[in-house]
């Protein structure tokens, strides 16, 4: 496998590259339902490390990102009070698709189909480097948290709470 070679050519890797962004590329056996966790256990890296995407809405149905800690829950209430929103729900599988393009379970908030508004716990941002989905099922990507601030203007939060 040459520098070049990609394993899987998606609209976030697409867009990471286009950006001229640095990153590494883990691919893994996916599992229904394994969640962060699981992928953290398959390549080895600490779950804190690995952040998920999450598809959220506010009380108008307004679609916006949160990226969070592997190993860490979402308190909406703490979210929805930051953000100054009356309510944020997780969206439905099908909604949360429409929203970024891409499928529950490899939701990147790269090279989503509609530019939606991010927020990370804040806490990731102090990590060396994050994995985070890379736009597909069983497959992350390496970065510099930094590049979430940077790229998609991710808005600093606290809401994390222990699983």
């Amino acid at each position: 496998m040459t520098k070049n070679d990609h394993v899987s050519e998606t609209p976030a890797t697409q867009f990471l590259k286009a950006n001229g962004v640095a990153f590494t590329e883990h691919p893994y056996a996916y599992l229904e339902h394994g969640g962060a966790q699981h992928s953290a256990d398959v390549l080895g890296f600490d779950p804190l490390a690995v952040v998920k995407t999450l598809v959220m809405q506010n009380q108008d149905a307004k679609p916006l990102l949160v990226l969070m800690h592997g190993n860490r829950k979402v308190s909406t209430k703490n979210l929805a009070r930051q953000i100054g929103a009356k309510l944020v729900e997780p969206c439905t599988p099908e909604t949360a698709n429409r929203h970024s393009g891409y499928l529950v379970g490899g939701t990147s908030p790269f090279g989503t189909r509609k530019l939606l508004p991010v927020y990370i716990e804040d806490s990731i941002l102090a990590l060396p480097k994050i994995l985070i989905n890379g736009g597909r099922r069983g497959f992350l990507v390496g970065i510099d948290p930094q590049v979430c601030v940077t790229l998609l203007g991710a808005v600093p939060v606290q809401c994390a709470l222990a699983i």
